[in-house]
């Protein structure tokens, strides 16, 4: 009789009722949960489809080598399933991709109790622009690689402040044109701020990977409710546009021309349009990955302009992934005994589901021990994740600015 009902309306319906990806059996720290995914097409007698994989943040992408993993069809059903045991605390992104082929993957990737990385990156290479949100899902969004993205908070996942508050009004982001003879391109940068009353107070920070804040996961009404529930004082924020893949992997990791561009183009160019405290001690760079990396470059070289560091999931492993047990360049100059000229604030994040971020991230968060204080150090239950970086920025903007902005 089970067997009848699973698939039919009222059994969809009442998973609906429950909430997709359904979470139970919350016990000693872990959840169950099953992915669903509905075939459009019907059953296996009417459907093309011979697989569904699923592509879940630092669970089962490339960053953790694990073998891909597919939905199993529930026979003489539309029904997909996947189930597995997650953290109660964790949080992150995925995306199915429905597939008429049975092997896209090369042999290689389900090989071994390692799988070979190259087998497992071509594989998702391939099949990623293909990728679909969860259509049960209400929460999605494109992410930072360009394609749709669903989100999954489990029980305990940490709050994130701001971000469920889509209808708070802003005003409109300025969007302008910044040409840089410098770098010899041009590029979108938006201007946002929270506040106007007293100009000169506000602090300016610097937000890398502009165009994902921008467009991708829109950052203002998370800023203005922050701000206006007295978390976040009234600030400027600057969202810098990377252009594209390829100017991004050259400008920001440890790049001098493009920090040099931003001080003597882009910030005279704004100070003919806006104010801000032009104190070093609070204004922040922010950036995630490559930017995580590029925003703690920029203040260690640069402190009397950038005091503030909002690093999340730094790659600071650069520039080789293949050396990084050796350490990449800034922990390589930090070891030898470098020093910046100046002290910083620097906030530090990384998920303890990207093994090689996390490694690196423990690793240099010692040696800036030595010299800079005050600094913090999250460790999220989460992947290479812009799900999770979402509640870090909000929260590291916070940390970083609440010492010289106390509200009443």
């Amino acid at each position: 009789m089970r067997n009848i009902l699973t698939g039919s309306e009222g059994w969809w319906q009442q998973r609906l009722a429950h909430g997709i990806p359904a979470v139970s059996g919350e016990k000693d720290g872990q959840c169950t949960v099953t992915f669903l995914w509905r075939d459009p097409q019907g059953s296996e007698q009417t459907s093309a489809i011979k697989r569904v994989w699923i592509y879940i943040t630092g669970v089962t992408d490339h960053h953790q080598r694990a073998r891909p993993q597919t939905l199993e069809r529930v026979a003489g059903t539309d029904v997909w399933l996947w189930e597995t045991q997650l953290s109660s605390t964790w949080r992150g992104s995925y995306c199915f991709i429905p597939s008429s082929c049975e092997e896209d993957f090369p042999a290689a990737a389900f090989e071994g109790i390692v799988p070979e990385p190259m087998a497992l990156r071509e594989g998702w290479r391939k099949l990623l622009p293909c990728a679909i949100a969860d259509p049960l899902n209400p929460e999605s969004w494109h992410g930072g690689r360009g394609h749709p993205m669903s989100a999954l908070h489990l029980p305990d996942a940490p709050p994130q402040p701001g971000w469920q508050a889509l209808e708070i009004p802003y005003r409109e982001p300025q969007c302008i044109t910044w040409n840089s003879p410098r770098l010899h391109n041009q590029r979108r940068v938006w201007i946002f701020t929270t506040g106007d009353e007293s100009p000169e107070q506000r602090p300016l920070a610097i937000l890398l990977d502009g165009q994902f804040w921008a467009e991708g996961m829109p950052v203002w009404s998370a800023l203005q409710a922050q701000t206006d529930s007295g978390e976040l004082p009234p600030a400027v924020y600057v969202l810098i546009d990377v252009i594209d893949d390829a100017t991004r992997s050259d400008e920001l990791p440890c790049n001098a021309q493009f920090w040099c561009a931003v001080q003597e183009e882009l910030l005279p160019q704004l100070r003919a349009q806006i104010r801000w405290n032009e104190n070093p001690e609070t204004t922040v760079v922010a950036g995630q990955s490559y930017g995580g990396l590029s925003s703690l470059y920029a203040a260690l070289h640069w402190p009397e302009q950038f005091g503030c560091v909002l690093s999340q999931s730094g790659s600071y492993w650069w520039p080789k992934r293949e050396t990084a047990a050796h350490g990449g360049q800034l922990i390589q100059q930090l070891e030898s005994g470098w020093r910046c000229a100046k002290p910083l604030r620097i906030y530090l994040e990384a998920g303890v589901r990207e093994p090689l971020i996390h490694q690196v991230n423990q690793r240099i968060y010692p040696l800036l021990q030595q010299t800079q204080q005050p600094i913090f150090y999250r460790q999220v239950d989460g992947g290479h994740d812009a799900l999770c970086w979402r509640g870090g920025l909000l929260d590291g903007l916070t940390w970083l600015w609440k010492a010289s902005f106390k509200q009443e």
